[in-house]
């Protein structure tokens, strides 16, 4: 079974860094992109930032210049560093990964279970 376990999220105040981390187990395929969503209270799940296993990257306009998302060399692994953390960017924030399954000839989505960023202003 694959699964995505998140790690990093917890309390910090604003002005702040954290490093989330995501790490998948039970795949035997390449993720072809792993992403980061989060979802604030009241708020849709939105995409805050993705990366192609080519090197292409997404970042949500308010993030841009504080959020970087990379991932371990040949691993199924990533990571979101966050910097200049705002009271905004509360919220809990959720691993994705898409990898393509050659014995169905699609893609499949996994999500993580989700971990909680509170920043205090």
């Amino acid at each position: 079974q694959v699964q995505l376990v998140e790690s990093g999220g917890g309390l910090v105040q604003a002005g702040g860094s954290l490093r989330l981390s995501c790490a998948a187990s039970g795949i035997m395929f390449s993720i072809n992109r792993m992403g980061w969503y989060r979802q604030a209270p009241g708020k849709q799940r939105e995409l805050v930032a993705a990366l192609t296993s080519g090197g292409s990257t997404n970042y949500a306009d308010s993030v841009k210049g504080r959020f970087t998302i990379s991932r371990e060399n040949g691993k199924n692994t990533v990571y979101l560093q966050m910097n200049s953390l705002k009271h905004e960017d509360t919220a809990v924030y959720y691993c994705n990964g898409v990898y393509f399954v050659p014995s169905f000839g699609t893609n499949l989505e996994v999500w993580g279970q989700g971990t909680l960023v509170t920043v205090s202003s």
